[in-house]
């Protein structure tokens, strides 16, 4: 009776803010600007003889390890490293017990210069035909040198497979950054939704663009060799510097970040889709061409019919460029996208949508622009059910430091903003809810500071499931309370 009790205030608290939630959706009521005072770490990168930074011990050992998803429905994962001094041996060994290597696979290895700077060897490895819900340990390197670690491969796809993202935006590699990435190492997040801007290398000269991409490679090895980020570009990935002679975009993060593109029909490694669990995730890249009849327009085009809300009802899309946006910084960026692709993510019923690039956390409520055109005079952002839910999480922490500067008064389509350092977490819960929270590094333990229950947007407006729905409303109400 007692664990009953202490339920109670937590199923309140998310009670009522659902409930504010869905009534300023109706009354169309601006929402909260937030008038926390943070007291960050000064907004610069943490000195290179800091531990974060430490090479591996050992000959040419393996370092800067990072998994991602490696197929369609997260049954394969793509292993990457770094060798520094020379190529080594590309096979990770791999099994279900520690220690218990009874498999192995064969990866490719590269390398790349930019300006006078060579980079180590880069290891890529395919390691598919694995079991959903299972706890692998795996080992690269070789000899004195190898290194050992674990990653846990996703539910099978089903509809209401429980799993909980994690979602972090524009890094960098600060005391700041740092903060974010162990809280949320604490998290019970599973994988990372990273919406771009990783390491801010190029906002060094020269050498030191490469150098500050191993830097920050090890930074978050304590995170991503253990578990899958899943990348999406921003704009300093673009690395556009032509006093150095390099002209190529993207070329450290093509090199270093390998995506599963080619498995969803993809004709670039900058956008792609995955399902994993319950959820099916669609990565956009809002600095390449997506205009009509662009590859990036045609492959979205095919892939959002593609999706079945049967098997996977969360459809979730990331882009670096928030679509809405009340900051000061970057205000507007993102209208080129709405207008190609909103009324897409309306007509498909996407549940949410996440976004970087602006450095403070802002999120919306359900609302579109897509009957606005020159000549309707309907210019303004109105409620709509079947849109998504727009969050910019910006806030991770890099140099370049807060947006802090918010457009006034606040505009009715926003429900939250705060200027401050954090990272969100989306758990979902069944086909029907999901629990969102987003968590300033300040609070110190986890602390929701913006929270709400998201309903799923097509089996909640689905009326011939409602029977099906008070099932699972009943089910998912009990953990999130104990969540």
């Amino acid at each position: 009776m007692a664990a009953v009790i202490r339920m109670h205030p937590m199923l309140l608290q998310l009670t009522l803010t659902s409930f504010v939630f869905l009534s300023c959706l109706r009354n169309g009521n601006a929402g909260i600007t937030s008038t926390f005072i943070r007291s960050e770490y000064p907004s610069v990168d943490i000195p290179l003889d800091n531990k974060v930074f430490a090479v591996p011990k050992g000959h040419n050992a393996p370092q800067q390890v990072h998994i991602t998803q490696g197929d369609y429905d997260g049954k394969a994962v793509i292993i990457s490293w770094v060798t520094p001094d020379e190529p080594g041996t590309s096979k990770v060994q791999y099994g279900t017990s520690e220690n218990g290597y009874k498999f192995s696979a064969e990866g490719i290895v590269t390398n790349y210069t930019f300006y006078k700077y060579k980079s180590g060897y880069i290891h890529h490895c395919l390691v598919d035909g694995l079991e959903h819900d299972t706890k692998y340990y795996y080992k690269i390197g070789s000899g004195d040198s190898s290194r050992e670690f674990w990653f846990t491969t996703p539910p099978k796809i089903d509809p209401n497979s429980r799993y909980t993202f994690g979602i972090i935006g524009d890094l960098g590699q600060t005391f700041n950054s740092l903060s974010t990435l162990e809280h949320y190492m604490q998290s019970k997040g599973q994988a990372v939704l990273f919406l771009g801007d990783l390491s801010y290398a190029d906002r060094y000269q020269y050498n030191e663009v490469g150098l500050r991409w191993d830097t920050w490679g090890r930074f978050v090895e304590q995170s991503t060799a253990y578990q899958p980020w899943i990348w999406s570009a921003g704009n300093h990935e673009i690395e556009f510097m032509p006093y150095l002679g390099e002209v190529t975009p993207f070329k450290s993060y093509l090199q270093r970040y390998a995506t599963p593109y080619l498995a969803s029909k993809s004709s670039n490694p900058l956008w792609y889709a995955i399902r994993r669990a319950s959820a099916h995730i669609i990565v956009l890249s809002s600095y390449s061409p997506f205009v009509k009849y662009t590859p990036q327009w045609r492959w979205l085009e095919e892939e959002l019919k593609r999706v079945d809300r049967e098997k996977t009802p969360w459809l979730i899309v990331l882009m670096h460029v928030p679509i809405y946006n009340s900051n000061d910084a970057h205000y507007m960026e993102g209208e080129s996208m709405r207008v190609v692709f909103e009324s897409w993510f309306v007509h498909y019923k996407v549940d949410i949508i996440f976004a970087g690039h602006v450095h403070a956390y802002e999120r919306s409520y359900r609302i579109s622009n897509i009957h606005y055109n020159i000549t309707s005079g309907d210019q303004n952002p109105i409620p709509d059910k079947s849109a998504p839910v727009y969050i910019t999480v910006g806030d991770g922490g890099n140099q370049e430091g807060l947006a802090g500067r918010f457009r006034d008064p606040q505009p009715d389509y926003s429900a939250f903003r705060e200027a401050a350092y954090g990272h969100s977490t989306l758990e979902v819960i069944n086909r029907t809810h999901a629990l969102y929270h987003w968590n300033r590094n300040d609070d110190g333990k986890k602390i929701a500071t913006d929270a709400f229950v998201l309903h799923n947007q097509y089996w909640g407006m689905n009326h011939r499931r409602r029977k099906l729905k008070k099932h699972y409303v009943r089910k998912s109400l009990e953990q999130i309370a104990i969540y």
